[in-house]
């Protein structure tokens, strides 16, 4: 199972502290929520499948168990394997895998020592999918640091960004999640894309507010409904939920929409958190990945 949220180690905890005190960091923060809050390479209906926190878990712990056969000398990446770490019911994990794989998510390979053994094997389009926040996150490191080459580049290939997922995962598993302590962060994830159109939120504020940010992606209700591949009822029920707790002060229809002070602090700490995980790991990654034991 996943493991529960736990204090991170204070080597993240500084790094992360380091890139949110540079001049750099909120307008690279903006071009990360403008990349999330940009309609994804996958259409409805299919981009709904990873927008919600549960269901990204799983496809996030599926590309875990493949590269860490494949690379690090795992167990076979099955489904009995997935439903022990996936932090979801078994049912639950069984009904993610068969839509990944009717989409052509998954691949479902047999062993070449035992074909009875079926593997999961995620199709690059899932890492590529589950691994945009991630490329996303380095390509924010790397405004931030002016790193050239840069890494998220680098990440453009699926199995280099499939390691990255697969060691951040057994990070979480091993040292618990790094969403939990942020819980309106989680609570927004949570909920069928909640978490792009949060990150379109802070965006436009930036946009409004930081020289130099990307322009904002518009935030109405339809707007966002449109583009994220929901009705326009449930994404004004996200504006309107997060109005009533004062998380967002929303004008009529949801036409206006900026964050609560709190809020874009919890989420900028959150950000700054997932930067520094994600540089760590990268500078672990190798240059040419190595493909694993062989399938049938």
């Amino acid at each position: 199972m996943v493991a529960p949220a736990a204090v991170p180690p204070d080597a993240l905890v500084d790094a992360a502290a380091r890139l949110r005190e540079t001049a750099r960091f909120r307008p690279a923060l903006a071009r990360y929520c403008r990349g999330m809050a940009d309609a994804g390479p996958i259409a409805w209906p299919a981009q709904k499948l990873f927008d919600q926190y549960r269901r990204y878990l799983v496809g996030y712990m599926l590309i875990h168990n493949w590269y860490a056969w494949t690379s690090a000398g795992g167990p076979l990446p099955t489904v009995a394997a997935l439903q022990k770490i996936a932090g979801a019911s078994a049912r639950q994990v069984g009904e993610v895998v068969a839509m990944l794989s009717a989409r052509g998510f998954v691949t479902v390979t047999s062993d070449a020592s035992d074909r009875r053994t079926k593997l999961l094997a995620p199709a690059p389009a899932l890492v590529g999918e589950i691994g945009r926040s991630v490329r996303l996150f380095v390509g924010a490191v790397d405004e931030i640091l002016q790193r050239r080459p840069a890494w998220a580049d680098a990440l453009a290939d699926a199995d280099r960004l499939g390691i990255v997922l697969q060691r951040s995962a057994a990070y979480v598993r091993t040292n618990g999640t790094l969403i939990h302590p942020f819980p309106r962060v989680l609570q927004f994830a949570g909920r069928d894309c909640g978490y792009p159109l949060l990150c379109a939120v802070v965006g436009a504020h930036y946009a409004e507010t930081i020289p130099g940010a990307p322009r904002a992606a518009p935030v109405g209700a339809r707007r966002l409904a449109a583009r994220f591949g929901v009705s326009a009822a449930h994404a004004a029920s996200l504006l309107a939920d997060a109005r009533r707790q004062g998380w967002f002060t929303t004008g009529p229809r949801g036409r206006l929409a900026i964050p609560a002070p709190d809020l874009l602090d919890e989420f900028e700490r959150w950000a700054s958190w997932q930067m520094a995980h994600f540089q760590e790991l990268v500078d672990t990654v190798p240059c040419e990945p190595t493909r694993g034991p062989a399938v049938g």
